[in-house]
């Protein structure tokens, strides 16, 4: 990762404080075509809505919000959702891989999924889930040692509205105490 560049938890309040650069990379991913569960065009309230549902569960306990930042903001985004039903309190989603267009191809995408294995150990997590409908993602999973688990064809639409498959990943966690 580039120098000036850092990784790090952020809670609701400095969520909060700082939702219109959080607002700012999801729209940025959006409209550089991230299947992230939003279509174009997009609004920036349909932005700053799910950044305020975001927070709230943050302020829940059922999320850890990591972001990456450079000398101009946050560039990136990841969140570990650890709202589990009673009989998977080991497992967690990954959820929200963001990086913005400009700070990518520099080490981002990756520095945030270790750091958010990293929060899911430090939480007693073990097994991971997440999914993706973007190629480059996928190689990224597969180099962190992520588990391909199937794809599901046309469970999405694409930003534009094309259909698009979704691959399910999975990953299990070692523990310090475990090894």
């Amino acid at each position: 990762m580039n120098p000036g560049r850092s990784v790090r938890r952020i809670d609701a309040q400095e969520a909060t404080a700082r939702i219109e650069q959080l607002a700012d990379v999801l729209v940025d991913c959006v409209e550089g075509g991230a299947s992230v569960n939003f279509m174009l065009p997009m609004a920036r309230e349909t932005a700053l809505r799910f950044w305020h549902k975001t927070i709230a569960s943050l302020e829940r306990g059922e999320r850890t919000l990591l972001v990456a930042e450079d000398g101009h903001g946050i560039v990136g985004t990841v969140q570990l959702v650890t709202d589990t039903p009673d009989n998977q309190p080991h497992r967690a989603d990954v959820s929200k891989l963001l990086v913005h267009r400009r700070a990518r191809n520099g080490g981002i995408g990756r520095r945030l999924m270790e750091a958010v294995e990293d929060a899911a150990r430090a939480q007693g997590r073990t097994v991971l889930v997440l999914d993706t409908a973007n190629p480059a993602a996928e190689r990224l999973y597969e180099r962190l040692g992520w588990q391909r688990v199937g794809a599901v064809p046309d469970f999405c639409l694409m930003p534009d509205g094309a259909m698009s498959a979704t691959t399910f990943f999975t990953k299990r966690l070692r523990n310090d105490a475990m090894k």
